[in-house]
């Protein structure tokens, strides 16, 4: 399809932008379960530790969505099958990190 390579690129370029937002730490107000939180709650919170995993993430989700761009300026290689498996298996790797151990309480 003719409109794959647009959205491919969009979204590429729009999680680099996200990436880059986390990394400069200004981003936390994008995380839905930091930002919901009362602000005597979010204190518990590492604010700087929070947004560079957030960082980390948008880059690889960025590397992913480039295999599927990749894929569309040359089918036929499996990098479309590689980006989808990639950022499924980071998606849930990172769910599964962020939400075990206490990795991002103040100590």
């Amino acid at each position: 399809m003719m409109c794959e390579l647009p959205v491919g690129i969009g979204f590429c370029c729009m999680f680099v932008v996200l990436g880059l937002l986390f990394r400069s730490g200004r981003g936390a107000w994008l995380i839905a379960g930091y930002n919901t939180l009362p602000p005597k709650e979010r204190e518990r919170y590492d604010r700087e530790a929070l947004c560079r995993f957030m960082a980390r993430l948008m880059f690889f989700c960025a590397a992913c969505t480039a295999l599927l761009v990749a894929d569309t300026l040359r089918p036929g290689r499996g990098l479309g099958i590689a980006g989808r498996l990639w950022m499924t298996i980071g998606i849930i790797c990172a769910v599964i990190y962020a939400n075990t151990g206490g990795r991002f309480l103040k100590r």
